[in-house]
């Protein structure tokens, strides 16, 4: 399969991406939106981030990005996890000229093969963040 095909997989759909601000950086701490326990998360990396220099890596809606649960039951904190971002607190500028702003920044956790770990979202979700993840939008409940 070559690096520019359009197949949709647990990793994420593979594809063009239109351009948002990058505004969940390395180390904020942000809410869990499904019902594995967790309650808060905090970011530690950026999964295929190329940046600069000195520069810290930053995600925004439907990233995939490594989380340490800070708050929730003693199973799960300290552990890492991937994540994928799918609310953030900064305008979402959308094809149409539509800015898009949530309340909060979150994330719903995900296993290494790119199925959701909790079995409900809590809150809505960026249609950004469906689209390249179908497993999320199959369990949202509000796709904004």
């Amino acid at each position: 399969m070559s690096s520019k095909s359009r197949a949709v997989s647990a990793k994420g759909v593979s594809e063009f991406k239109l351009y948002i601000t990058r505004a969940v950086p390395v180390n904020s701490i942000i809410t869990c939106a499904d019902n594995t326990g967790a309650k808060t998360l905090r970011v530690v990396n950026v999964t295929r981030y190329h940046g600069r220099l000195k520069r810290v890596p930053s995600s925004s809606v439907g990233d995939h990005v490594t989380v340490v649960v800070k708050r929730g039951p003693p199973e799960l904190r300290k552990q890492t996890y991937g994540a994928v971002i799918i609310r953030q607190k900064y305008p979402v500028r959308r094809p149409s000229g539509q800015r898009v702003v949530f309340e909060d920044n979150a994330a719903v956790i995900i296993t290494p093969e790119g199925d959701m770990k909790g079995t409900d979202i809590k809150g809505p979700v960026a249609s950004e963040a469906a689209e390249r993840w179908p497993r999320i939008a199959n369990l949202a409940t509000m796709i904004v």
